[in-house]
This record gives C-alpha cells, sequence and structure tokens, in this order.
C-alpha cells in the first residue's frame, strides 16, 4: 500500500557522472564545503525510484490524437491502425543508461504479451540521433518491436511524454490508460536484482482484465525529454473526451445495481441529467472529495482536474455535441459481482436487515463466527451490500478467541472509536493490499457487523456479504486500522462552529497510508495535525468541507513516516445551529452517540509501526 510522487534533478545527476568519470581535483587552499541547510532543501535525493503522480494531469483517461509516424524500415503508419487492439508505446533511445538496461526487459514483455494481442511500439523522439543509430540499436538490443523514429516529437508531445523510459499503455480505443515506467529494477543512483513492482505488466493485466488500473501513472526515471506538449485540437464532444471523463468518474457509482441515484453510462443518460450533473460539479460536490489541495497529496483523488471540469462544463454549455462514434471510447468491463476478484471465502449475515419506507433506522448488529483452523491475513477484502441503496455504512469489528495466543494484542474497538477491522462507504467497499501487506485475521475469530441503513421510499431487505482474498504467506507488514477519538463532549444548541478535538501519541514509529475522518449530520469540519517531538506540527489531512454522506478514504500518494512521541491531533468542527439544514434539533445538547442524530468525532488513521 506504498505509494509513490514525481521528482528529478538532471543537472545534478550528470554533475555527479562526470565527476565519476574525470575526478575532481581540489587546489590545497580549498576544500569542498558541504551544502548550506537551504541548499541541503532544494537538493533532491541520489536515489531514485519510480513514484506515483498525479494521473490527472497526464492524460490519463483521454482520447490521444491519431498521430501519423514512419518506422524505421519506412512504413508509415497511424495510431488508429490499432483501433480494437491494447498498444504499448515504450519512449527510447539510442544513448540513455536507463533505456539500456530495459532493453530485454521490453523485449521479454513484447514476447509474453503478443500472445495475447498486445501491441508495441518502442518510439525514440531524440532530434539528434539519426535513423542510422536506431537501427543499431535494433541489432544491438535484439528488439523485435515496431521501432518509429520521430525527431520532430510529433508522438511524444501528443502523450505528453516526459522521460525516455517512458511507457504508454491505449485501449482498443486510443484511450490512455497507463504511463510511467516498466517496473521500479532500475532507477537513478541503484539496480536491484529483480523488481519488486513490475508497474507496465500490472497495468497490462488491468487493462485486458477490464479493469481500472491499479496505478495509472508514475514518474519514470531516465533522460529528460525538453518538448512542449500539444494540446488535443478540435470541438470538444461526446465521444472524443466527455464520455472518458464521465466513465473514469461517474459509472462507478451511476450504474445498474450500484448506489447512485440514475445511470451516468450512454450520451443519453448524461444529456438527459446535465442540469443536475452542471450543478453538482460546478459547486464541486461531485465527483465526492473534500480535502484541502494545499496539504498532502493523494492517490485515490476523486475530484476532477481544472481540465476536465471546465471540458465538462463547457460541453454542457455548448448544447451537448455527440460527436463522431468512430472516436467513442471503449465500453467498460464493470466486474459482475466482486470487484476483488472470486473471494475464497464469503460470510453473509446470518439473517436479512428489513428497512422500511421512511424515518430514520437504528444501527443493526450482526455476528458472524469463523471456522478456520489456522491464522490467516487477508491481502484483499470487499463488503457487498445486497441493497446498496440503503446502505449508508458498513463497519466490522474482530473478537479473538479467548484462548488464542495473541488474545492480548486484540484491538479494542469500543464499537469503531478505537478502529475497526473492515468498512464499507458509499462509492468504497473494497481494498487490495500490496504484496507484502496485509491483514491479521486470527483463527475462529468472530466478525461483528455494525450496519447503517438509510430509508429512500419504498421497502427493503438486505444481507451483506464479506469476501476475502488470502495472502500466499504471511505478509512482512501487518496493517491495522486506528481510531482517535473523543466520546466525552457536548455541543451547545445553537452553536455554529463548536470545536471538538482528540489526540493520540505514538509509543513506536509509525508509518501512516491513509486517513477517513468520522462525524454525523452536524459535522463541518474536520482536520488531523502531527505535532512531532521537537514541537513543529505538519497539517496530515484538513477537510474544510466535511459531508456525513460521503465518509471517504483519503490514501497518501507518499507514506508518511512519524517519529516515537509524535502527537496526533484530529479536530472536528460542528454546526448545531437552525443554519445547518440537516440538523435534527437545533434546540438540543448534542452528546457522543452511535445513532445519526447523536454525534460522533473520530480520526480513523490506517497504518503499520517500522523499525
Amino acid at each position: 500500500m506504498g505509494f509513490r510522487h514525481r521528482s528529478m534533478l538532471l543537472v545534478a545527476a550528470l554533475c555527479a557522472a562526470v565527476s565519476a568519470c574525470v575526478g575532481i581535483v581540489w587546489s590545497q587552499d580549498a576544500e569542498p564545503s558541504a551544502p548550506s541547510a537551504k541548499e541541503e532543501k532544494e537538493l533532491e535525493p541520489i536515489k531514485q525510484a519510480p513514484k506515483l503522480i498525479d494521473h490527472r494531469q497526464w492524460r490519463v483517461g483521454t482520447l490521444i490524437d491519431d498521430i501519423k509516424f514512419t518506422d524505421t524500415e519506412g512504413k508509415t503508419g497511424t495510431l488508429s491502425d490499432y483501433k480494437g487492439k491494447v498498444l504499448v508505446v515504450a519512449i527510447t533511445n539510442a544513448s540513455c543508461p536507463i533505456c539500456k538496461k530495459f532493453a530485454p526487459t521490453l523485449n521479454e514483455l513484447h514476447a509474453a504479451w503478443a500472445e495475447k494481442g498486445v501491441e508495441f511500439l518502442l518510439l525514440n523522439p531524440m532530434e539528434h540521433e539519426t535513423l542510422e543509430a536506431c537501427k543499431d540499436a535494433i541489432k544491438r538490443y535484439e528488439f523485435k518491436a515496431r521501432y518509429v523514429h520521430d525527431p520532430k516529437g510529433a508522438m511524444a508531445r501528443a502523450l505528453k511524454a516526459d522521460t525516455t523510459g517512458d511507457c504508454f499503455v491505449l485501449d482498443g480505443s486510443r484511450t490512455l490508460r497507463y504511463r510511467g515506467a516498466v517496473n521500479d529494477q532500475y532507477g537513478f543512483g541503484y539496480t536491484l536484482d529483480e523488481p519488486r513492482i513490475h508497474y507496465l505488466n500490472n497495468a497490462l493485466t488491468d487493462v485486458l482484465a477490464g479493469r481500472e488500473v491499479y496505478a495509472p501513472a508514475t514518474w519514470a526515471p531516465g533522460c529528460e525529454l525538453d518538448m512542449e506538449a500539444t494540446e488535443p485540437a478540435g470541438e470538444i464532444t461526446w465521444h472524443n473526451r466527455i464520455s472518458r471523463i464521465v466513465q473514469a468518474n461517474c459509472e462507478s457509482c451511476h450504474r445498474a445495481g450500484e448506489n447512485g441515484p440514475f445511470e451516468l453510462v450512454t450520451y443519453s443518460d448524461v444529456k438527459g441529467n446535465r442540469a443536475m450533473i452542471k450543478r453538482q460539479v460546478s459547486q464541486r460536490l461531485m465527483p465526492p472529495w473534500f480535502a484541502n489541495p494545499e496539504h498532502g497529496e493523494w492517490a485515490n483523488d476523486r475530484s476532477l482536474s481544472d481540465a476536465d471540469r471546465d471540458a465538462l462544463l463547457g460541453w454542457i454549455d455548448n448544447g451537448c455535441p455527440e460527436g463522431d462514434a468512430a472516436e467513442a471510447v471503449a465500453p467498460r468491463k464493470w466486474a459482475k459481482g466482486w470487484m476483488i476478484g472470486e473471494p475464497e471465502v464469503v460470510f453473509e449475515l446470518p439473517e436479512v436487515e428489513k428497512i422500511p419506507k421512511k424515518g430514520q433506522v437504528e444501527y443493526q448488529y450482526q455476528e458472524v463466527t469463523t471456522a478456520f483452523e489456522e491464522d490467516r491475513w487477508v491481502q484483499a477484502m470487499e463488503i457487498r451490500p445486497t441493497s446498496p441503496q440503503t446502505v449508508h455504512h458498513v463497519l466490522i469489528f474482530l473478537e479473538f478467541p479467548k484462548d488464542h495466543p495473541r488474545r492480548s494484542e486484540q484491538p479494542n474497538d469500543r464499537g469503531g472509536l478505537n478502529g475497526y477491522f473492515m468498512g464499507m462507504v458509499p462509492g468504497l467497499g473494497h481494498i487490495t493490499f500490496e504484496p507484502g501487506f496485509g491483514k491479521f485475521l486470527p483463527k475462529g475469530a468472530k466478525l461483528h457487523f455494525q450496519l447503517h441503513y438509510t430509508t429512500n421510499g419504498e421497502e427493503a431487505e438486505d444481507r451483506t456479504k464479506l469476501g476475502i482474498i488470502f495472502c500466499k504467506e504471511k505478509p512482512k507488514v501487518e496493517i491495522t486500522t486506528k481510531g482517535i477519538a473523543n466520546p466525552f463532549f457536548s455541543i451547545p444548541p445553537g452553536a455554529d462552529n463548536h470545536e471538538v478535538k482528540s489526540s493520540f501519541v505514538l509509543d513506536k514509529k509509525m508509518r501512516v497510508l491513509s486517513f477517513s475522518p468520522h462525524m454525523h449530520v452536524r459535522g463541518k469540519a474536520y482536520k488531523y495535525v502531527a505535532q512531532l517531538p521537537d514541537g513543529t506540527e505538519k497539517v496530515l489531512l484538513d477537510v474544510p468541507r466535511y459531508d456525513f454522506n460521503w465518509q471517504l478514504l483519503y490514501v497518501l500518494r507518499e507514506p508518511i513516516d512519524l517519529p516515537k512521541g509524535t502527537k496526533i491531533m484530529c479536530t472536528g468542527w460542528f454546526d448545531n445551529s437552525d443554519k445547518n439544514p440537516a440538523n435534527p434539533d437545533p434546540k438540543a445538547t448534542v452528546r457522543f452517540g452511535e445513532q445519526t442524530w447523536e454525534e460522533m468525532q473520530i480520526g480513523y488513521i490506517n497504518w503499520h509501526p517500522i523499525d
């Protein structure tokens, strides 16, 4: 569950290389001095691996222009020649050291994926390298994939290529589904015997399976390219742009069988709901994402980029032109049933829950006993209600058997105050941990389900299920969910900005992966702040507009390590006034309670200890 972001300093790398080759002679009068604190801050790390970047800024999910090209054999072509096929475009050249190292790996991937119909193009955009140099590279590295010399950089600019080493995966409709590194075996200042993360291979697996790519964009170590990206030309239409925005940001909830109030899959769906879409998007209420962008970078940021928001709103104002069906996005193959794949085991509520037509529904509780004869570790989990439109959220807690050797380690969840084993909220009910990470499930454990239902005008029945896929072996890292709560508060009647604080001091060094704040209908804003042992403070997450209807998980792009003795301070602000239309009783003094008309202040954190 580690995540990544982009950084690079080519000049420093070149200087280091030159120094290593020719040596530097210092005069007897002058000795090298250590860099100042300011200089240290400006320098990038010497060792740099691929890191996750914001895919919304790098054309992932957009239609790539139909670029014409000529390969080294003199044969012309266009990207549309690969319609209906998955295409990999790998940026390379004849001199980049990292490109040379990755040449055998690209050959292996090309051979392996060709059997599944995947095509490869090797693209050399260097204006100073000749056709003869390209042909020499083909011979030296035994490339079998089609090799394109692009000295004017037309295709590289259309792809917004940043470095040699960048790889681009286009699906059968020329939609960019992945861009970034081949894997993490080679980077700046290091070489591994074997890669740890197979970015390109994993992306191809996801694309061919019709799934969302788990890590859609990374920075790829390589030689930087100095070229200005071209912007797609022509009128914005449903087929060439908007359908891709809607598919990437709306379909997960707004499709048949999910909890969106109406479907947003077809042109007709979107055009018919254009007024409501315009309202929600212009108010930044959809897609739901409430983190302040000034603090933190998030791997699962659901907000629209400024470019996509402007394109969608402009398209609506322009009368919703449909465009050319030849540029239509490939339909998304949404999983039928489980998003994590077929579970190894499924636990189902022993009793059916009945939800009335109207009114408030108190939290419901059910218990399931597992029957494993040995401890297990969970690689992936998913909670699937049978009535998703009435389920607000589900929390599952673990109860260890009384005779279990690790009984003393059982989390005291206190009904969710201190944490939970697994949770589900609208739009987010499944989780998959990276290899080497997992959650502990003791043999013979009991699963306590806490279910919160909301009425929607008609009677419903629900029998929620939990599906689990287990780790193949004991993971190196056990992830836990911690709740930092304050149940001892009193919100006065009419208070429109009442502050409630909670805190927790780390008794060991911890690596933070994600956050999920929890309040009820009076919740207004939430903030996590880390106070380090030296007294300095760092805002970890700021949610200036909290919405009870969306209990979001905020996953860090780059995990944060906090030293022992760090104090994590969580602050929630509540509006108990008559200006809050969701407030059930502005005249009431509000205290802690599980029901919606009461309040909670809990800051959940997913993390694990580190040595």
